[in-house]
């Protein structure tokens, strides 16, 4: 059999962030913005954040070194970098300082007009966007400027695509995004849109939880993977780092 799938994978969102925070403050003080100076791409982890992210490093540590994560791939976004080197700098991943592979792919859903916006803010400057996302519904609905659910995916299947060419058995580690994780899920496991939207409406991943999959020779000519964790926080509860789910600061129109 031509194995074309990593032995195992892991998805894991980043640590929280300052645009959670920022994001968490705006809904309290019942805002239409959210806060924050950077680019979304420059937003940093919050101080809890890295310790989250710490906390899982270790946790992967503490696998035997034949089933930590030995190909890393993340997201260009700060948070996500961030949290990516922080997860090996405590050992958690086989991997030398410096190859971590940041691909753009794994970016967060962009959203055009509508970011840093809260649904207050959405429906007060932009009610045109609340409605044609009302009758669309979120998996489709592309703000101006941004992207859809569906633009995501289209992305990340030739992501998919360039991790079963260069990374077929392998144990990938890939750090992304809220949206990042779901879409993936979707992808993997063949899922409509209205499960994959059920399946969001229950939770919010959190952060720095871990969505994993092992492989299958059974499933199909080339095997599959099948998923066995999803929005786990054991290794952040077991390190006593708190578990967090806030969206991201432009994520009010997730």
């Amino acid at each position: 059999m031509n194995q074309r799938w990593p032995e195992r994978l892991w998805i894991v969102r980043h640590g929280e962030s300052a645009g959670n925070v920022a994001r968490d403050a705006a809904h309290a003080a019942g805002l239409g913005r959210i806060d924050i100076a950077d680019r979304d791409v420059d937003v940093p982890l919050s101080p809890l954040g890295q310790e989250q992210s710490r906390a899982l490093g270790r946790w992967f540590a503490g696998l035997p070194k034949a089933e930590r994560p030995n190909v890393v791939l993340t997201s260009p976004y700060l948070r996500a970098r961030t949290t990516a080197e922080l997860i090996q700098a405590a050992g958690g991943a086989d991997v030398k300082p410096g190859h971590l592979c940041v691909d753009e792919r794994l970016r967060e859903k962009e959203f055009g007009v509508l970011d840093r916006l809260t649904r207050t803010g959405i429906e007060q400057l932009h009610p045109e966007q609340a409605e044609f996302r009302k009758l669309l519904g979120k998996f489709y609905h592309r703000p101006p400027g941004g992207e859809s659910w569906c633009d995501v995916i289209l992305r990340l299947r030739s992501a998919l695509d360039t991790m079963s060419l260069h990374h077929s058995g392998c144990r990938v580690l890939i750090v992304g995004h809220q949206v990042v994780v779901l879409c993936m899920r979707y992808l993997l496991e063949g899922l409509t849109e209205q499960e994959i939207l059920a399946i969001d409406a229950e939770r919010d991943v959190a952060n720095c939880a871990v969505t994993e999959y092992g492989f299958d020779s059974n499933l199909g000519p080339h095997g599959g993977l099948v998923l066995q964790r999803y929005n786990f926080v054991a290794p952040l509860e077991e390190a006593g780092a708190p578990v967090t789910s806030s969206p991201d600061a432009k994520v009010a129109a997730r």
